[in-house]
């Protein structure tokens, strides 16, 4: 292992969610690597989606929760180029092992990864305010 990807483990830090003798391979990249890497990147994450909202021009602030989780979800699966943003986010913070078993089933990893933050834009919809 090198030094990048010594200092990617640890500045990440321990699997979120349990890894179990019969868990399947891609639940342990999930819970092993797309989780923490996931809460590490929260506020980047946070802080893109702000900026998408503003460049779309739309009404996003003033959109009820259930529009704006809507907003969310078209932002996520439809803007493919948003879409791509986020995933080299995500990307950019795996080891070289990660990303060649990444690399093995990137489709499904991908829908789950993307599910994964949208849920997590989600949750966090109250933090979605207009930047002053």
């Amino acid at each position: 292992m090198n030094d990048r990807d010594t200092g990617l483990l640890a500045l990440r830090g321990e699997a979120i969610g349990a890894i179990l003798p019969h868990s399947g391979k891609e639940e342990i990249f999930q819970n092993q690597t797309l989780r923490p890497i996931l809460k590490l990147q929260n506020d980047i994450f946070i802080e893109s989606f702000l900026n998408y909202v503003n460049k779309s021009k739309s009404d996003f602030y003033a959109l009820s929760t259930e529009k704006k989780m809507q907003f969310i979800d078209n932002a996520v699966h439809k803007d493919i180029k948003f879409r791509n943003a986020l995933k080299g986010m995500v990307m950019a913070m795996f080891t070289i092992e990660e990303f060649r078993e990444y690399t093995i089933n990137s489709s499904s990893l991908n829908k789950r990864m993307m599910n994964m933050l949208i849920e997590r834009l989600k949750d966090q919809v109250q933090l979605l305010i207009k930047p002053e």
